[in-house]
């Protein structure tokens, strides 16, 4: 059955005011959703720095024992070489054996110039990964806290909301599908989230903005679905209005 203007105006208004109401709950909650999900992702973010840290050292740390176990390699045949070099028989041989034995003086120094290396490096990275430690305990703490905040005014007010998405649900279904995704279009535009607004002391109670007699007129009249000239939301009379408050009241 075709709905007259008025029948749609009344229910449009019905669905705005239950969604006020839902907007009202969810503003209680403030920006403690969206800080609760920033501190997830710093959690989230120092944790994998911390691995990425904590991975580096441990490859600096076999860096060092690889270093130590050349240098023991090393000395090892720099011993075997002076052994030999005392059974040489001829200058040519000492020479070559003496050759190899700078060879490995000269690879021991340069392990023991890496080792240093490695182990400031170490140093370093160990500074950012226990300040990391302290800010990834302090983040979780913060979390936990708006956790608990955030669980406690949602649980005050979660079977409130329920109810309410449950009416607006139904409320919508009397609302034709051209003029649903006008009203939603018209929720989202604005931050209050008023869609469909009433007439008071001769003004727009969404912008402000004065309505001339004769369109406030045309109103009253429920003829027609009028919208404010200035920001384009969907004007019904106060009597409409306090008409459906009461009823839902």
């Amino acid at each position: 059955m075709e709905q007259t203007v008025e029948q749609k105006l009344e229910a449009l208004y019905e669905l705005q005011t239950i969604h006020t109401k839902v907007d009202k709950i969810r503003q209680t909650r403030g920006e403690l959703p969206m800080e609760v999900a920033d501190l997830e992702d710093d959690v989230a973010g120092l944790e994998t720095r911390i691995q990425k840290i904590k991975s580096e050292l441990d490859d600096l740390e076999d860096a060092i024992v690889n270093r130590k176990n050349m240098i023991k390699d090393s000395q090892a045949l720099v011993k075997k070489y002076e052994t030999q070099q005392n059974n040489v028989k001829n200058n040519r041989e000492f020479d070559a054996i003496s050759k190899e034995i700078e060879i490995q003086g000269l690879d021991v120094q340069v392990s023991e110039k890496k080792i240093k290396e490695t182990q400031f490096e170490i140093n370093s990275k160990t500074e950012v990964y226990e300040a990391a430690l302290v800010a990834l305990e302090e983040r979780k703490k913060d979390l936990e806290g708006k956790k608990t905040e955030l669980d406690n005014i949602t649980s005050e007010t979660q079977k409130e909301e329920e109810v309410l998405v449950k009416e607006a649900d139904k409320a919508s279904e009397k609302i034709d599908d051209r003029l649903k995704i006008a009203y939603n279009r018209l929720r989202s535009n604005f931050k209050n989230g008023l869609a469909v607004v009433t007439i008071e002391r001769d003004s727009c109670s969404g912008c402000f903005n004065q309505i001339p007699p004769q369109r406030q007129s045309d109103i009253r009249q429920r003829k027609k679905i009028i919208v404010c000239e200035h920001c384009g939301r969907i004007l019904v009379d106060e009597t409409m209005a306090e008409e459906i408050k009461g009823t839902a009241v």
